[in-house]
């Protein structure tokens, strides 16, 4: 199972278990002394190896399945939807509107989309603006921020498969980009 000297892994203790070719309660028995540590799941796979396979073929009956289909129902309505992402229908023409309109360069719109900004560190006062010229909500932005992959929307030829970058400060990106220390100031003051 596994190297001198190792303790063998979880899974292969259980492994081992599951083909034993007597499954009994001495055999149970002696997993448990050699692996305590393992003893919730050697009783829960014994007990599972134990229990009689049901060949029921019988078909459902219209009530059992009339049951069935009205919890599923009731599941599905409970699971919440995926939030939509604000910034998948727009393109690239919309993108240069948004920077046209923030009046930032469009590598810092460019990031925000890709989200590679830290949410945390962009100010609500710009998120508001963000979220008016894109016509989404701040919610929205929000929701959508943590889930989001790359775009793709954006295609181009590469040596490597393309990869999320790692998240900065808004701040960040706007020295990055280059953009003045007054209007970085005012970008990221919280008040007007």
């Amino acid at each position: 199972m596994s190297p001198a000297g190792e303790r063998p892994s979880r899974e292969s203790v259980l492994d081992a278990f599951a083909v034993e070719s007597e499954p009994g309660r001495s055999t149970l028995d002696r997993y448990l002394r050699l692996y305590p540590e393992y003893a919730g799941e050697l009783i829960d796979l014994s007990r599972e190896l134990s229990r009689e396979a049901s060949e029921d073929a019988a078909p459902l009956s219209v009530a059992d399945q009339a049951l069935i289909d009205a919890a599923w129902s009731q599941h599905t309505k409970a699971v919440p939807a995926a939030a939509a992402d604000p910034f998948a229908a727009l393109t690239v023409d919309d993108w240069r509107v948004v920077a046209r309109r923030l009046e930032l360069p469009r590598q810092v719109v460019t990031a925000l989309r890709e989200r590679r900004v830290f949410l945390v560190s962009i100010p609500r006062r710009f998120l508001k603006r963000l979220a008016e010229v894109i016509g989404s909500t701040v919610a929205q932005l929000e929701s959508s921020w943590g889930s989001a992959q790359l775009s793709a929307a954006r295609s181009y030829k590469a040596d490597g498969k393309p990869t999320v970058g790692e998240q900065v400060s808004f701040e960040q990106v706007l020295i990055d980009a280059g953009v003045p220390a007054e209007k970085r100031a005012r970008l990221l003051a919280e008040a007007d």
